[in-house]
């Protein structure tokens, strides 16, 4: 039995016409009827009465044609499931994030993208830059949002949108009354320092650093930008933070732009060539997304 049969028996059985049905299905009524005694010789019941003025339902094809119409249904819905996600617009979507980012547009461009394309199931991974590139070349992710990545040949990378380095440092700093800061008057501070060994935008940040004269003076390292912010608040040192972070300091914290550096917080979209349908959906909302953003900005 073949979705065929079936689709053959529902339209005569919704017309009790073998005339009729050929019409609706483009066909001509010899092959329909020789499909419909085939499915009768498979079955092994006879599915219409035919009369030489009408053709009828049995019993057995009252029964079966609302098996005939679910299964073709679930047929249907199949097909349009899986045609929406080759295009991208079902399934699941494994994006690989640091908490900072969250804090600039990607938010955003997330809720947003769930908003148009609510079948599809957005699941975050936070994840150390380094973890993230991992994960994306062993496929345990489809996209990465993240500062100065690795150039890695099997990666793709484009710029997500610019943002700028400030300064964090505690209310009452002899700084805080300046309106910002030159990274060259830094040298005497004491730094809490996102970790090198996990970040290249920390190594970033400390090459910006020595270009302005000094090596900082580093009291602690860790893994978060958010707990930079905390470090700063409790008077350990002064810390280099993305615009986004540093913008939602708490009250304890000034937060300073910086002069006289190529301190840079972009962040990049890292991802496949050969990434999945759904993936490749998501950059084309994102880029229109962003540049849209940039415009108003």
């Amino acid at each position: 039995m073949e979705l065929r049969h079936l689709r053959y028996f529902v339209a005569v059985a919704e017309t009790l016409s073998f005339t009729a049905a050929a019409a609706r299905l483009r066909v001509s009524q010899p092959p329909l009827s020789q499909q419909i005694r085939d499915l009768e010789r498979e079955l092994g019941v006879a599915l219409f009465e035919r009369t030489s003025r009408r053709v009828g339902l049995t019993a057995a094809g009252a029964a079966f044609l609302d098996h005939a119409r679910a299964i073709l249904d679930q047929a249907e819905l199949a097909a349009e499931q899986v045609r929406a996600i080759g295009r991208g617009h079902m399934g699941s979507l494994e994006i690989g994030l640091t908490g900072s980012v969250l804090g600039g547009r990607l938010g955003a461009l997330l809720a947003a993208y769930s908003a148009c394309y609510p079948k599809v199931a957005l699941r975050l991974h936070e994840m150390s830059p380094q973890e993230q590139e991992t994960a994306l070349i062993n496929r345990r992710t489809d996209l990465s949002f993240l500062r100065w990545p690795n150039d890695d040949p099997d990666l793709a990378i484009e710029r997500a949108w610019p943002e700028t380095v400030g300064l964090a440092l505690p209310r009452r700093h002899r700084l805080g009354a300046r309106r910002c800061v030159d990274l060259a008057d830094l040298r005497d501070e004491s730094f809490v320092f996102l970790r090198r060994t996990d970040s290249r935008f920390a190594r970033h940040l400390w090459t910006c650093c020595i270009d302005a004269g000094f090596a900082p003076r580093i009291i602690q390292e860790v893994g978060d930008a958010q707990a930079l912010v905390n470090l700063v608040a409790a008077g350990f040192g002064v810390a280099l933070l993305p615009e986004s972070i540093g913008r939602l300091s708490r009250a304890e914290i000034a937060y300073r732009p910086l002069a006289g550096t190529a301190a840079s917080a972009d962040v990049s979209i890292a991802y496949r060539a050969d990434h999945r349908a759904v993936a490749g959906e998501f950059l084309e909302f994102a880029r229109k997304f962003l540049a849209e953003r940039h415009r108003v900005a």
